[in-house]
């Protein structure tokens, strides 16, 4: 007998699910050698069944009762043998079993057989409380109504019929009870471990998701902090490094470490995500990253930077941060795409529903590509608050960068820290 699933992947299954054991030693012994279960009620099925079949050739002609005498012990080895396949395919020895019982209606005497038990009680666990019910029913209802055109030809007794007939309908209505009851139990715990199977399996997958999630936000921050900080650190290095001016060089170092210790600050505090629980440090940067901070640090490593301001600012922390940081992007862009620009215009025009950011350089020497991390993460900024962002060139050699988010994303209510973009 073929199993499509070994018990030990089955064990492995569960395990995730912390089950407890199964009560009962013997039930477990039974539960882990079902063949051997299958042929010991078989073998206790023939040896009742037996028995009472002798009655059958009792006062029948001699040649008829030596055929009887052979066909019946072997119509019994076979319906008890269809015992076997009772897991597989209940309906086969649920049949055979009424049709035995069909041919004990020659006997002479009441005789019952305890294989209708068995067939009644596996049709209904293995196969459907329904199906027991309706097999039942169809089966007893075709043994009474051969009963009765036996009774009706003489060729036995209304006895004899009614015997047989209370005998199956005791027999069968109490394996089918057990049946019903014992099935209904098993497939209600077989639909609860898949069910738990399900949830384990769709924790472990929104697990993963957060972590997919949390290593993105992760790259993002740290591509933002890292790549302007360090092209702000080059440029100044490169000016120290220039100029034969010890005071202009001295400020330009100390503009480099300044800055150097700004990067740091923000990625000790974004990299709390990957500490413990209980670390004090917070899961995001507390401030968003002002514009004008990053404006000011370009000016300082030498770049013409004007940021203009229109209208008053309404925006929740996430919103700021995320205008900080496209701000940020934006202006690294152009000092390390445009180094001999001689314009980079910031431009942020708060409107009632809307904060449009603009940022447009001249003195691109060469194709920008559209692929890096960096316009990745803008654009990912930009979807998480709902807004759109375009990064394309414009009339007179310029490049520019434009975003627009809402102020008020009707789906991003304002979140803790550690949930901003």
């Amino acid at each position: 007998m073929t199993r499509t699933r070994s018990r030990s992947t089955s064990v492995r299954e569960d395990e995730g699910l912390r089950l407890p054991r199964p009560p009962g030693v013997l039930r477990r012994f039974w539960a882990r050698h079902p063949v051997f279960a299958d042929v010991l009620i078989t073998l206790v099925c023939l040896l009742l069944s037996l028995v009472p079949a002798g009655v059958i050739t009792r006062d029948l002609p001699m040649p008829l009762a030596i055929g009887v005498a052979i066909l019946v012990p072997a119509s019994v080895v076979a319906a008890c043998a269809t015992l076997l396949w009772r897991r597989r395919r209940p309906l086969v020895p649920f049949v055979a079993s009424f049709a035995l019982e069909a041919g004990f209606l020659f006997a002479l005497q009441p005789i019952g057989s305890p294989l209708l038990l068995v067939t009644c009680y596996s049709l209904a666990v293995y196969r459907s409380s329904r199906a027991a019910w309706t097999g039942f029913g169809i089966a007893l209802g075709s043994l009474a109504a051969l009963g009765g055109l036996l009774t009706l030809t003489g060729v036995i007794t209304l006895q004899v019929a009614a015997n047989a007939v209370v005998m199956s309908l005791v027999l069968g209505l109490i394996g089918t009870l057990v049946g019903v009851n014992v099935g209904g139990r098993k497939r209600y715990l077989a639909a609860v471990i898949d069910r738990s199977r399900q949830l384990l399996v769709e924790r472990d997958q929104q697990a993963q998701l957060a972590a997919a999630g949390e290593r993105a936000r992760i790259a993002r921050e740290m591509h933002d902090i890292v790549s302007h900080s360090l092209t702000v650190i080059v440029a100044l290095s490169e000016g120290a490094a220039a100029t034969p001016d010890p005071g202009q060089a001295r400020a330009a170092a100390s503009s480099a470490a300044e800055t150097a210790r700004s990067a740091l600050t923000e990625m000790r505090a974004m990299l709390g995500v990957l500490r413990a629980d209980d670390s004090p440090l917070p899961l995001a940067p507390i401030e968003p990253t002002p514009p004008q901070e990053t404006v000011a640090a370009a000016q300082r490593a030498g770049f013409p930077v004007s940021l203009s301001v229109t209208g008053a600012a309404s925006l929740s922390p996430a919103q700021a941060h995320a205008v900080g940081r496209i701000v940020q992007e934006g202006v690294t862009n152009a000092m390390r795409h445009a180094p001999a620009a001689t314009s980079i215009e910031v431009r942020l025009v708060h409107a009632p529903d809307a904060v449009t950011i603009e940022i447009v350089n001249d003195g691109v020497t060469g194709p920008v590509g559209s692929s890096g991390f960096g316009l990745r993460g803008l654009a990912e900024r930009a979807a998480h608050s709902g807004g759109t962002i375009v990064s394309e060139p414009v009339d007179g050699g310029r490049w520019m960068l434009r975003a627009e988010l809402p102020t008020t994303p009707p789906d991003l209510p304002d979140r803790d820290p550690k949930d901003r973009p």
